[in-house]
């Protein structure tokens, strides 16, 4: 069954900008970074902060973000979260202080909150669910396209017109954004769910007490979530301080883990939608990619240097495939709670996504360090440590004594 035209352009389009939009807001601090640094005297583990407010104020909205989203639809929950987002945008080019920085990009992470939780929202709508994955991974990959601008693109605008003016300039790209949302998206009435408040919120209590919910949530959370944290702050100080690279190589490394991302994602998506239908669940197939992720986190970890580059491209590329898991739980919890279900699973990503990356900038605090950057053996420790959670994660989806994964397709 194809996905009509019509539904690509109108129904998911729109939404997989807003996407590429809080991708490119998310990343962006990894280029930013060193202005930062030099205008505001920040610390390893402020930059840490700094970044991460973003991850924790996203993380934080998730839960109720999904009964906004089922309770009032994808557009006009998305519509305004855009337009607080790019207010965030125009605090952050304006801001005084380290506070204030953090206070903005805690308001842009906001904003974007229903970056991806809407469009899979659309996607539940609108989309048959043999063709979801397709559709999901489909839109993560043209979103993709903001991790790719916020490197070497956004490096060359910072250099023509300093970080402030290019904040502001997002912020106004951002509101047309918003824009397009509210005129070009279709209404589904009968996608809204009409049940009061306090029982949304009672059946989303329900989702996070559900077993599946914490046979699943760890190793999605930390497997997605730890890569999210690496990419869009922590790689490029790695590229400097392991690889000795200089700045432009940085950028171009960057460049280049963003485009794998943006193929990997939508080849995961071909490749779960392909094997579904020779009767391979979703969550067999995430299991392999999780397996390829933690070997390039192996790899990175160890500092082999030959194949350094090669593993973050690869941890670029399958560093998302859980999102192979958002349809799979949503069906086990009723279309009218596919909303929440997101949301919960996205909350626990992003709750780890903030948490590792002010961890990493804490840990990488405790070594000295100069005016040339971080020791090396700070991110051993560092991500070693995020690495070893993991682990912990995969054994105890595999072998937690809890009912389980039966029925693996949807």
């Amino acid at each position: 069954m194809t996905i009509p035209r019509r539904t690509i352009f109108f129904a998911l389009f729109p939404f997989a900008c807003g996407y590429f939009l809080s991708y490119l807001l998310r990343a962006v601090n990894a280029v930013v970074a060193p202005d930062l640094v030099q205008d505001f005297g920040v610390s390893p583990a402020e930059l840490g902060v700094l970044t991460s407010a973003y991850l924790l104020s996203f993380s934080l909205f998730q839960l109720p973000l999904g009964v906004f989203l089922d309770r009032y639809g994808a557009r006009l929950v998305q519509t305004v979260l855009l337009a607080v987002a790019a207010a965030g945008c125009f605090l952050f080019a304006a801001a005084p202080d380290f506070l204030s920085l953090v206070a903005s990009r805690a308001i842009i992470g906001l904003g974007f909150s229903a970056g991806l939780m809407a469009s899979f929202k659309a996607s539940s709508i609108w989309v048959p669910i043999e063709r979801r994955s397709l559709a999901n991974a489909s839109i993560m990959s043209a979103g993709a396209l903001g991790i790719v601008m916020a490197t070497e693109p956004t490096a060359f605008l910072v250099t023509l017109v300093g970080w402030r003016s290019t904040f502001t300039i997002f912020g106004g790209v951002i509101l047309a954004g918003a824009a397009l949302v509210f005129f070009a998206v279709p209404e589904k009435d009968e996608a809204k769910t009409t049940a009061g408040l306090g029982r949304q919120v009672g059946e989303l209590m329900q989702i996070l007490g559900l077993p599946l919910f914490w046979r699943i949530a760890p190793v999605v959370a930390l497997s997605a979530g730890t890569p999210i944290a690496l990419q869009t702050l922590w790689a490029g100080p790695w590229f400097r301080d392991v690889l000795d690279l200089a700045p432009p190589e940085v950028a171009r490394s960057l460049f280049w883990m963003a485009a794998a991302f943006m193929v990997g994602i939508f080849l995961v998506g071909v490749l779960a939608d392909r094997l579904q239908r020779r009767g391979i669940g979703p969550m067999t197939v995430l299991l392999g990619f999780i397996i390829a992720n933690l070997g390039a986190q192996s790899v990175i970890v160890l500092q082999v240097k030959l194949l350094a580059f090669p593993a973050w491209l690869v941890l670029s590329a399958v560093g998302q495939a859980a999102i192979l898991a958002y349809p799979w739980f949503a069906t086990r919890v009723g279309a009218g709670l596919a909303g929440r279900s997101n949301a919960t699973i996205n909350f626990a990503m992003f709750l780890v996504a903030f948490a590792a990356q002010a961890f990493v900038g804490v840990v990488i605090g405790w070594f000295p360090q100069d005016a040339a950057g971080y020791d090396p053996h700070s991110y051993i420790w560092a991500f070693g440590l995020l690495l070893a959670l993991e682990f912990l994660a995969l054994f105890w989806y595999l072998f937690a004594p809890i009912s389980s994964l039966k029925d693996d397709t949807p």
